[in-house]
Order: structure tokens, then sequence, then C-alpha cells
């Protein structure tokens, strides 16, 4: 999503001015977005009255400091994606449960900005704070340790009479370090008991006092708030029907809010660096967890649970990281770990529609000569030849299989977008042009390469010659081009 960009130089002697910097080229890239919009008739893009173009400005802003992906991206590219995405959850419930130590980050307000940001773009926000970290503070500081009992495998604190005091005392102040920067964001915000709770009770002989766990959660309270544009803070407490506070674990409370509401999505906001995978299904990320190779073992057995209690889509992010929850949710590629349940990425059949986003994958390589030119009505004309991959309802990549006769067929403009090279896309689309060729009854397939030999051979193909190919497509053999011919027998 980022555009080449010379690093900044700075002021060195009084009087200098520099070249580059940041501000300039945040500048630049705002203006070019001003004048796309202006020549499609857009002054003020909206969504529910909320301006989105503060959305794209901060991506644009995340994209010139952001060196990593610069190369991969057009300033269009991040604008469609801001809207696709902006367009298909607008007015969707989100839940974020945020760590206690993202919380003591320095870019702690910026990540609450961006939550603000949010609310006001149309979004439906809970967040949901850790306190662990901060309880164990507060009750060191008054000389009482904690001590804990294991509970379906997980160690849970036992919160005494002497102790709930304390707890509700952190759990709340973490709650209102939220309020406090979503009000200089100027967003509602109400840190609300809209958990009913229960006793754990005894546990294995040990009774677990004002320890508890989720009974209920106050669906049309929590709906009555967000419908007002309001975010509700969930601290890790809950309340009998009497009255009695419990404290509850807020990961508990996350997974129930989830449910209760039918959120789209529950991000789990981390200090911790990435788990290196963009995303796993349910049934992977239960392998991990088997596994035991991961320190993200928390984090996956939430996400699970919510992927189980019909969540479509969990998010794991670094919550230190600039912009994180803005990148994660407005880009197909993100910047954590996405656990999915609904259809992510799948290859289908060319539709016309696909025509402009086929054209757009392939110019670039026919352009440098690794495909051949090809017009849009050439395409159209093979329409039924030609299949797409897609990722959340954008095409990143395409290719094609032509049957020449003979039994074989021929695996041709095969593309895929540049913002994608390391997600194998190619390999899959000709992964399912070879099926596709074996329900076709062919007995071969075959490629025609300049400069692609070694990743074909990658895939199984054999250096072959002339003579192999069709009769049909030995006469439109294009001699100037000496194209070398791979092929796999099927």
């Amino acid at each position: 999503m980022r555009n080449s960009m010379e690093p900044p130089t700075h002021r060195s002697r009084k009087g200098e001015v520099p070249e580059k910097h940041p501000q300039a080229a945040l500048t630049k890239s705002f203006t070019g977005f001003s004048r796309f919009t202006s020549s499609i008739g857009i002054r003020k893009i909206c969504f529910r009255g909320k301006t989105l173009w503060k959305v794209i400005l901060f991506r644009i802003k995340i994209k010139t400091m952001d060196n990593t992906m610069e190369n991969n991206y057009s300033q269009v590219d991040l604008i469609r994606e801001v809207f696709h995405y902006q367009s298909r959850f607008e007015g969707s419930t989100m839940v974020f449960k945020i760590d206690y130590p993202v919380i003591e980050e320095p870019g702690f307000p910026g990540l609450v900005k961006d939550l603000a940001l949010l609310a006001k773009t149309g979004f439906k926000v809970v967040i949901v704070p850790g306190a662990k970290e901060n309880i164990d503070v507060v009750l060191k500081q008054h000389d009482i340790e904690s001590t804990y009992t294991p509970a379906d495998d997980v160690p849970v604190r036992i919160t005494t009479a002497q102790t709930i005091s304390y707890v509700e005392m952190a759990a709340f102040n973490s709650a209102s370090r939220f309020m406090t920067f979503l009000s200089g964001s100027r967003v509602d915000a109400l840190i609300g008991n809209f958990v009913r709770a229960r006793g754990l009770g005894v546990i294995n002989g040990i009774d677990t006092e004002h320890t508890g766990t989720v009974d209920k959660i106050y669906t049309d309270s929590l709906t009555k708030v967000l419908n007002l544009g309001t975010i509700p803070i969930l601290p890790c407490i809950g309340w009998s029907p009497s009255g009695k506070p419990y404290n509850v674990p807020s990961d508990e409370i996350a997974l129930s809010v989830s449910k209760a509401l039918g959120a789209i999505k529950l991000f789990i906001i981390t200090a911790k660096d990435g788990m290196n995978v963009t995303r796993l299904t349910p049934q992977e990320t239960e392998k991990l967890i088997n596994s035991n190779s991961t320190l993200f073992q928390r984090e996956l057995k939430l996400a699970l649970k919510a992927s189980q209690a019909g969540v479509h889509r969990i998010h794991i992010i670094d919550g230190r990281e600039e912009g994180a929850v803005i990148k994660e949710l407005y880009s197909n590629l993100g910047v954590g770990t996405m656990i999915y349940t609904d259809e992510y990425d799948s290859i289908r059949a060319f539709h016309s529609r696909d025509l402009p986003d086929v054209l757009r994958l392939m110019e670039p390589l026919m352009q440098k000569g690794l495909l051949i030119r090809r017009s849009a009505e050439q395409i159209q004309e093979k329409k039924n030849d030609y299949s797409v991959l897609e990722i959340d309802g954008s095409v990143r990549a395409c290719g094609a299989l032509h049957d020449w006769g003979e039994n074989q067929g021929e695996i041709a403009a095969v593309a895929t977008d540049p913002g994608y090279t390391d997600h194998g896309l190619g390999k899959k689309i000709v992964g399912s042009l070879i099926e596709k060729a074996k329900k076709a009854k062919l007995k071969r397939v075959f490629v025609l390469t300049t400069q692609s030999q070694d990743w074909f051979e990658s895939l199984g193909f054999k250096d072959s010659n002339i003579e192999s190919l069709p009769q049909q497509k030995r006469k439109v053999y294009d001699q100037a081009r000496n194209s070398k011919v791979f092929g796999l027998e099927l």
C-alpha cells in the first residue's frame, strides 16, 4: 500500500530548508486525493454525516511513514480499499479487547483516537479493557498477594471480600483512561454495568468468593447506547441481581458481548510482536494451539471460542504499532493475524464485471513484455477461459486455460497483484487451472514464457519444445518472441 519515497532530511544548520519532509509528502498525497475526488464530482465523502476523508488521510499518512509497503500500491488502490471496507462493514458492531500493557504504551492515545475515528464513521465500537496487570500493581501496593486456582485449565484469581474493592479500583481506573482520551476526541463514551455475573463458587475445595463468570449481557441497554453513537466501555466487573460485585475475566466479557451483540469482528489487541502468520481458519487455529508452539495461546484460545460462537472474523494485532487498527481494518493484507470463518479468498470463473480488474493486473506485465498484449475485446471473446482469485471481494489474481485441441490446454495470462507477491496467489491460480484442465479430460497443459521458467519448473512443469505443441498453437506461435515451452502431463 505504499509508494516509494526518499527518506526525509531535516535541518542540520540554521537557515537550511530540508528538501524532503514527511509533512510535505503528506500534503502532496492529500492533494492528489483531493484532485481524484474532484475529478469524479465528490467534494466531501460522508457516511452517516461523518467524513470518511479523515480515515483516508490517516492511511496516507501511515503510508508515508511505512517503507515496508511503499512500493506495492498506488494511492488509488488505497482509496479503493478504504471505500470497499467502509461500505461493507459500516453500521456493524466490533468489539475491541485491549490488554492492559497496551494502555501503558506511548502510542495508547493514538490507538484510542483511531477507535474514536471508527465510531465517527459509522461503526459500533465496544471496548473491553484488560486490567490484570493493573490489579497486580494495586494489590501489591496494599501488600496483598494474589492466589490462583485452576478452572478449565486456566488459572483464576481468587478475589476475596478484602480484595474486591481494590480490584474494582484497578478495573475502573483502566476503563477511565479510555474515557479520558475518547473525551479528547469528542466522542461520547459510557462505563456501565452491562454485565450480570454470578459467582464461580467452590473450585477444587477453595471458595472463590468474589470471583465470577458472565451470567448475562444486557444487550438491550448496550444496543441503545450504541445506537446513540456512544462507545460503551465494559470493565472486568460484573454484578449479581442483588448488586454483589464479581471480578470477571475481561477475555470472557469480550467473548460474551461479541456473541450477545452478534459482533462481526473481535479485535484482540496485545503488546506482543506479531505471529508472522496473516490468517488462519478455526481448524488451523486449533492445530496451532494443540502444538504448544506459540506464545499466543491465550489469544488463540479466545479467538477459537469466538469463531465457534459465531464471530466471523477475529483479529490479533500488536497495539503498539502506529495505526494498527486502521491498517488491519481497511486493507486486504492487514498487519496482524485474522482467524476467519467466512470466505476470505476464493477462485471463481471470470465475469464481465471483472474486466477492469483483470486489465489492471495484466497491464504492468504487458508493458514489460512478460505477457502478450491482450485487448478488452480479446479477453471478453475468451471470457469462459478465464478465472480470477478474489480476496475479500477484490480481484487479486487471474489466469486462463485455452483449449487448443489434441487434449492439450495452455495456461496463460497469469497475473497477480504486486501487493500480494509473497502470498502464493500465482501458485493458487495455476493450481486451479490445472484442476480445471483435469476436469475437462485434458492430458497435458503447457505454458509459453520468456522470463518465468524457473517458477514454472518449481510447479512441476518440464522443459519442452515447439514440436510438442498442438498444431493450431504452432501455427500462431510468435517466432520473434521466442517463448520457451514448458509442459505438464496430467
